[in-house]
């Protein structure tokens, strides 16, 4: 089983382009505090968000999932 590396995909992408975990939130209508759990693992975001989150960064949903393999 992979794992899931959303929060450390918006950490790393947050820090290269130097921005608060506040103003990554605003990009994405939610609060620094739900950043933050993001980041800490504590939980992940809402699916809807997903896609958001992806084009944001610049990263496949599949790949911030930890979703490497190929089905075909």
């Amino acid at each position: 089983m992979n794992k899931i590396k959303i929060g450390e995909y918006i950490l790393n992408y947050r820090k290269q382009q130097d921005l608060t975990q506040g103003q990554f939130g605003d990009l994405l209508g939610v609060s620094a505090v739900s950043v933050s759990k993001w980041e800490r693992e504590l939980c992940y975001p809402d699916i809807f968000l997903l896609p958001d989150i992806s084009n944001l960064i610049g990263i496949s949903i599949d790949e911030m999932m930890g979703n490497t393999h190929s089905l075909s």
